[in-house]
């Protein structure tokens, strides 16, 4: 264990990722859709936008962290977030002071400019907690959790750490015993597990084929909206997994899991409880959930919130248009 000559900040210091939007030289600012960022595993591809000329990333952030960092205490003045970009292969650090959003300073959001010819694979994306420790400014008093650090990925073209989620391919009919029951089903999310996983159902003529082929014009329609389906599954089965066992403290306020439950809860609660704050919401949430009524009434916002993340609507209306095209190609 690490020892300080100086108190240090307990409690869980939080970064998110909530946006990444690149720059061409000269020209205007393009953002990225929410395929180029997993906030289940905090990664940032930028190798899909290869076919733009960029040559700076912003990525915007926002952090939170312990109250009782500006307690009258006596320990720390001069309170400051600090999100830190680094990349080993490059020796590259760059840093950016975050601004408060709250008056009680829990909140702190801004941006962060990374120079695409500064960087080479990957870089990791942390945030720190500094401030003016027994007369010394500039200390360290708390920081995220290195193994929770967002991954920004030059190269990848999906945001994948080792894995985003498993699509793993098993024959339910023979496969293990908690499937068999599913047979008659294409795929099964399962949030058990440290990260989320699909079951593929081989067993299910073509699904295999289909979602993991590159055929004609016609099955990869098909194919975008099956994985749009498929994402719109994983997105509400981790929202209810996430808000379904909450930590609660004394006076009954729900807290925010420290893992990708919490990640997943702070993307979707603004959609499932608009105009609100996320700690607002998922008081109003976990409130529904375990009083008598009202839980019912969210479900619609939770598919909506899910489907949004899923891209549904964008690929239900480019499969819209496609079979449009391919009917008047037939016809002519």
């Amino acid at each position: 264990m690490r020892v300080y000559p100086y108190k240090r900040l307990s409690g869980v210091v939080s970064l998110r990722v909530t946006g990444v939007s690149l720059k061409e030289p000269g020209g205007d600012r393009q953002d990225l859709d929410t395929k180029a960022f997993s906030v289940v595993e905090r990664v940032i591809a930028l190798g899909q936008a290869d076919d733009v000329d960029w040559d700076r990333a912003r990525l915007k952030l926002s952090a939170t962290i312990p109250a009782k960092a500006f307690e009258d205490n006596g320990h720390w003045v001069d309170v400051a977030v600090v999100a830190v970009l680094t990349e080993k292969a490059t020796n590259v650090r760059t840093s950016v002071a975050l601004d408060p959003v709250t008056e009680a300073g829990r909140e702190w959001s801004g941006s962060l400019e990374l120079i695409r010819a500064d960087h080479l694979d990957r870089a990791s994306l942390a945030v720190h907690v500094v401030a003016t420790a027994d007369g010394v400014p500039g200390r360290v008093i708390a920081a995220s959790d290195p193994g929770k650090d967002w991954v920004v990925d030059m190269k990848a073209d999906a945001p994948l750490r080792q894995r985003e989620l498993d699509v793993l391919k098993t024959g339910f009919r023979e496969g293990p015993a908690w499937l068999r029951p599913f047979r008659d089903t294409p795929w099964i999310v399962d949030t058990s597990g440290e990260l989320p996983a699909v079951h593929l159902n081989t067993d299910f003529d073509g699904v295999s084929e289909l979602v993991g082929g590159d055929g004609s014009s016609v099955e990869g329609l098909v194919r975008e909206l099956l994985l749009a389906q498929m994402c719109t599954d994983v997105w509400t089965a981790v929202f209810h997994t996430a808000i379904g066992d909450l930590e609660v403290e004394d006076d009954g306020t729900p807290l925010f899991p420290h893992d990708w439950r919490g990640e997943v809860l702070r993307e979707m609660l603004p959609d499932v409880v608009p105009d609100r704050p996320v700690e607002e919401a998922l008081r109003e949430v976990h409130r529904r959930r375990t009083g008598a009524s009202g839980w019912v009434e969210l479900q619609p916002r939770i598919h909506f919130a899910a489907t949004r993340r899923a891209e549904v609507p964008k690929a239900l209306s480019t499969a819209v248009r496609g079979l449009d095209r391919l009917q008047r190609e037939n016809d002519s």
